[in-house]
């Protein structure tokens, strides 16, 4: 079938660029332009053609077409909340991303990915966001098993994080991302996926991915024999060369020590030893390898906040890792998190836990330059940090509400007020559990 007029029309809109890269740039000049003429309502009408304009141009055949849509979206979706556009045309969006997953190349699936991210952080916590997780979780698992381009897989992990965080609802939906993910770096727990060596930056995005998700999780309820492997896999990786694959594993233990997976799956197997059979053996072998693996940790975290800078590299990154091990380490020794605080319009977003800063710095590298914004104007993450922005953001937010945010949001009974109600419930039992695995820790000390 042939394309109307306005289909032509649009796609000439989005085509008219020389090459690749002068999409965002000429759409984000466009909105300049428009806004030193007019006023916020008509920039706004502006953004939601633009909007408009790249959900069409999904449909292309040519990926190039494609991509330039994609750069669109994802630069308006960090620009400002698209409440109205999602409210309306989310399941479409999300379908023409999945394809875009599917079909696309290399860089569409990177695109498409990232975009699907930001559609589930501007829904929020709910039905949408539970349902943006369902139908993408399939599509990107076969998407990471193919190809090993580095750009391709890590927008692809970040996408299946953020999807999870948002919208997955339970624990075994949580662990069945970190089992995907788990695999793209250790594909022998699956028989159909061939093992290659995974690159340092597809390893330090899988490690990055996987604490990310780790930190909503209930540690009391996660199987010990996969804690006993994860943490095996993530010492030996403690030895790599790359400085980011070093720093990321050392976030993601600190994280598995302060939820007390370490201390809990020992103090489980002690309680259960019966050398006079053959299980409880095994127990005692088990038991005895979690004790050396501790001992070992805190021995290679000591030598990595002290570590001296060689031939060819970064002071920057030697700092990085020098600074950060120095924390893990009073943490392991001294049982103290580290404190950090990040200026947001004026006010403060400060984080005194492992899993609080991992979340932070997660979604501030997954946001780059919308993440002010997001968390100025985005519920949600408002209430993921427990952070209210300054008096002058809510009165001007008020001012500009529309009519849809005002049922998406002031409303008691709207599905945002009613999520953010199960958002804070679920906060308040993961805390639940991991101060249980804070005391756990602490009695376990004492054997160590």
């Amino acid at each position: 079938m042939g394309k109307s007029k306005s289909q032509k029309k649009k796609t000439a809109v989005l085509d008219s660029d020389e090459d690749d890269n002068s999409s965002v740039s000429s759409t984000s000049t466009m909105r300049s332009d428009k806004m030193s003429v007019l006023g916020t309502e008509e920039v706004q009408i502006n953004k939601d053609n633009l909007l408009d304009l790249a959900l069409d141009a999904l449909y292309e055949k040519r990926p190039a077409i494609r991509e330039k849509a994609l750069s669109s979206i994802i630069d308006t979706f960090n620009s400002s909340l698209q409440h109205e556009f999602v409210e309306k045309k989310c399941t479409t969006l999300l379908h023409q991303c999945v394809n875009s997953i599917k079909r696309g190349t290399s860089k569409e699936i990177a695109l498409a990915s990232h975009a699907i991210g930001l559609l589930a952080l501007t829904v929020g916590y709910g039905d949408k966001a539970h349902e943006i997780f369902k139908e993408s979780v399939t599509p990107i698992s076969q998407a990471l098993k193919s190809g090993s381009e580095p750009t391709k897989i890590s927008s692809l992990l970040e996408c299946l994080a953020v999807i999870t965080f948002v919208g997955g609802n339970d624990t075994e939906e949580t662990e069945t991302s970190m089992q995907i993910m788990w695999q793209v770096v250790h594909p022998k727990l699956s028989s159909n996926v061939v093992a290659t060596k995974p690159s340092a930056a597809v390893i330090t995005a899988v490690v990055s991915a996987w604490s990310f998700l780790l930190t909503t999780v209930n540690g009391l309820k996660l199987n010990p024999k996969h804690w006993q492997e994860s943490i095996s896999y993530l010492s030996s990786l403690l030895d790599k060369d790359d400085r980011s694959v070093r720093i990321a594993v050392g976030e993601a233990l600190a994280l598995i020590f302060e939820i007390g997976s370490v201390e809990k799956f020992s103090r489980e197997v002690k309680g259960s030893i019966d050398v006079s059979t053959p299980e409880g053996s095994k127990n005692r072998e088990g038991f005895s390898h979690v004790q050396g693996l501790k001992g070992k940790i805190i021995n290679k975290v000591r030598d990595l906040s002290a570590e001296a800078g060689g031939k060819g590299s970064a002071k920057k990154d030697l700092n990085s890792q020098r600074n950060l091990f120095r924390d893990i380490l009073e943490f392991f020794e001294d049982g103290y998190s580290p404190e950090n605080t990040v200026k947001i319009g004026g006010e403060s977003l400060s984080t005194s836990s492992w899993y609080q800063m991992i979340q932070l710095n997660f979604l501030k590298r997954f946001l780059g330059g919308g993440f002010i914004k997001h968390m100025q104007e985005n519920e949600f993450l408002q209430d993921v940090f427990d952070f209210t922005p300054k008096k002058k953001h809510l009165l001007d937010d008020e001012y500009r509400i529309s009519s849809t945010d005002k049922r998406m949001y002031k409303s008691p009974n709207s599905v945002v007020s009613k999520a953010r109600t199960q958002l804070l419930n679920k906060q308040r039992m993961l805390s639940e559990g991991r101060n249980a695995g804070h005391y756990a820790a602490n009695a376990g000390d004492e054997d160590f």
